[in-house]
Order: C-alpha cells, then structure tokens, then sequence
C-alpha cells in the first residue's frame, strides 16, 4: 500500500500574534497551494467553536470551499468535523456541494469533540455526546445515500460517492472496530491521551483492531497526525517549538488529559512531536510503532507557534527531505478536465 501524504492546519494565528480573521483563512488558502505545488496528497482543516486557543475555524466547509476555488487536485479534508453539534442533513448537503465544486476532493472526518462549550452551545448532553454522535453519523450516512428523509425529500445534489472518503476519529479499540466494519477510514490524533504510553504504544491497538475488522472492498485507511518539524538542526527545531508545545501540553495537563512532566524533553515527548534535522524526524518517525500502517501520514506543526513563512518551509523540507525517505512518491499531476461544447 503506497504512502499518501497531508498536512492539517488548526486555522490558528500562527506565532500566537494577533490576526484578522480574513488573514487566516488567506494564509490558510496559500497552505492549500503551496502544499498542492509540493505535490501533497491532502490538506486538512480542524474545526473548532468560538476562537479556541486551538484554533479559529467554526465552519470548514465554508473555508474548503473557497481553498476549492485555488486548487485543482489536493484532496480536501476536516479533521474533524463536529457532527453531533450539527445537523446532519445540512452537513450533507454543504459537503455535496462542495463535492461537486471541488470535482470530487472532498473527504469528509468525523469526531464527537471534548469542548465542553461547544456542548453546551449547540445542545449535546456530555454524558450522551457518543450516542449522539452514533445518531447523527447514522443520518449522515442515509442523507448520503440517497435515502428519503422524513418528509419523502432526497439529497441534491446526489453524492453517494462520499460515502467512500468518510473518515472517523476515536481513541479506543472498540470504536476503531466499528469503524472498521463501516468501513470508513480511521483518523488518529497527534497524541493519545489519558495514559501513561508513548502515543505509537498507545495507539496501536486501535490500529490492530481496525486492521483485524476490516473487510472493505478496498485497502484500510489508516490516517496518523503526527507533528512533524524539520530544521537545520534539533536544537533550532526545539527553540522554535518550544513556547507552544509546553503552554499545550501544560493545558493539557490541567485537564487531566496528560500526565505531569517536568524537563522540556518530557514535554516534547509527550506531545509526541518528531523535531530536528530531516535524518532526525526520519528516524523518529520510524520508531513510531503505528507510522508503518498508515495509508496517510497528515503532518502538523500545531502544537508550535510558529510564522507563516515557517510553516511553509517546514511543509517543503517534508516534501522534499522527509516523506520520501519513508515510502511517499510524488504523484503525477492530474490532468484538468477536458471541456467541450460551445466557446
């Protein structure tokens, strides 16, 4: 199975400096190009509600519609997207349309979230949000494939094929078996949380429990984020890194997602974030125990703060330095759409 490769961005400002929101999404749209002229597989955008220190994109769709605009063959991806939090017929319908503006780039990730104000703000009851999301997935799925709604409506535009790129997000092997025997794709976070194990360690069971279900016409999907900082050298990645990587991880701490730590290298590695010169992040990514199965590795520099112009260069010296050396080939351009008819 050939190694795919994408970047996800969290829609946030960058170095932690103030920013418009139109700035972010325009920088978030040049990501999109730059990364298609790198030749990556997919880009992705992460959803969050009301200016999250995560990040600052409440409605991805909205954005990867217009990141749809500037590119031509660079799958469009969210990682993810709040679906108990929204309706999902609506969501049907946004993501059809936006398939069909992007010519089929769309692939649409899934999850059940933890903000507990985004909860509250849009009706999820925190002790049934998994039950929730189970529902809300299920109608996504129906509106999807054409089924009739109550009221005997059917989706327009039709988009059965999306169906094919539906990504879910978990952190336990149960749900990564049913995930499985959905057969949609298996999205996994940067870092696990909730444990003492290094995040490869602690993930891989999901990745066997995934594997072991699988019975999709096609080959599993397995999509890995990882935070992945090429640099001259370890020491410039870490300094660059370093601000953002202990402010999330000592929030993270605080709510209990996180063991204490106590040294910088307990903070990188708990983040589980492969810094350093490219041989470096190479070799680090190689001893991460579920890197090997992925069928896409989703590179992110979140959680550093880091300046445009950084985040690019980075995203270069992974396409051109680090990926290749673990299986990834660059595709051949895609060839544009021939047009016919009357000029």
């Amino acid at each position: 199975m050939s190694l795919r490769l994408g970047f996800l961005t969290h829609v946030n400002s960058d170095d932690g400096g103030p920013a418009t929101a139109s700035e972010l999404y325009r920088r978030t749209t040049e990501l999109f190009v730059v990364a298609e002229e790198l030749g990556y597989d997919s880009g992705w955008v992460a959803q969050h509600h009301f200016a999250s220190s995560a990040g600052r994109l409440p409605a991805p769709l909205v954005l990867l519609g217009a990141i749809a605009q500037h590119t031509r063959t660079i799958r469009l991806g969210t990682a993810v997207l709040l679906i108990a939090a929204e309706n999902p017929v609506r969501v049907a319908e946004d993501a059809a349309v936006l398939d069909a503006l992007s010519d089929g780039r769309l692939h649409l990730g899934l999850g059940t979230g933890g903000d507990p104000r985004t909860f509250t703000a849009f009706g999820v009851d925190p002790e049934r949000r998994r039950e929730q999301y189970a529902e809300a997935v299920s109608l996504l799925r129906a509106t999807l494939a054409g089924r009739p709604l109550p009221g005997g409506g059917r989706l327009e535009p039709e988009r059965p094929e999306l169906l094919d790129r539906l990504w879910q997000s978990t952190t336990g092997a149960e749900s990564a078996a049913r995930i499985s025997a959905e057969h949609d794709g298996l999205l996994l976070a940067k870092a696990a949380f909730r444990t003492e194990l290094p995040t490869g360690q602690a993930q891989l069971p999901l990745v066997q429990s995934y594997l072991d279900g699988w019975r999709g016409s096609g080959p599993p999907r397995i999509g890995v984020s990882r935070t992945v900082y090429p640099a001259v050298d370890r020491r410039t990645a870490v300094a660059q890194l370093r601000e953002g990587v202990i402010d999330n991880v000592d929030q993270s701490v605080g709510a209990g997602l996180f063991p204490p730590v106590t040294s910088l290298d307990g903070y990188l590695a708990r983040a589980h974030v492969h810094a350093g010169h490219p041989d470096e992040v190479v070799a680090s990514l190689r001893r991460d125990e579920v890197v090997p199965h992925a069928s896409e590795l989703i590179v992110q520099t979140h959680p550093g703060r880091l300046g445009h112009d950084q985040t690019i260069a980075a995203l270069e010296l992974i396409a051109t330095r680090v990926a290749p050396q673990l299986g990834w080939r660059r595709a051949e351009p895609r060839r544009p759409a021939v047009r016919t008819g009357a000029a």
